[in-house]
């Protein structure tokens, strides 16, 4: 199963552009924190987000829901690779509501999962 929580403060303002497909790219970066003062930079795309999605810019504290993909493209003839997450929601923590309707949901497909698996078993 591959799922993705991710809390962190957006480090820059989101870029947005229309793909040659039509559809809507949303790209952040989300900054969180590791450990002990580390900090580490996550790139996220969302791909056609609603058109009800609130306003985000650079150092809103935000809830990231989605998966990890790695993707393969090729520059100056080389192959090169870039991991991220796809969101699936963003939403912004002074949001708390929403924040925790986001959170339950995953919890539940965990929680599906880690039945499917006992049942497996």
């Amino acid at each position: 199963m591959n799922i993705v929580l991710l809390r962190g403060r957006l480090s820059s303002e989101p870029r947005s552009r229309v793909l040659p497909s039509g559809s809507r790219l949303v790209s952040y970066e989300v900054t969180t924190d590791i450990s002990a003062g580390r900090r580490s930079s996550v790139p996220v795309v969302w791909f056609d987000p609603p058109r009800a999605t609130p306003e985000l810019t650079a150092e809103d504290e935000v809830l990231v829901a989605g998966e990890v993909q790695r993707r393969f493209f090729r520059t100056g003839g080389v192959t090169q690779s870039r991991t991220q997450v796809v969101a699936t929601r963003i939403v912004p923590v002074r949001r708390a509501a929403q924040a925790r309707r986001v959170v339950a949901a995953l919890a539940a497909s965990l929680e599906a999962a880690g039945e499917a698996i006992a049942r497996g078993r």
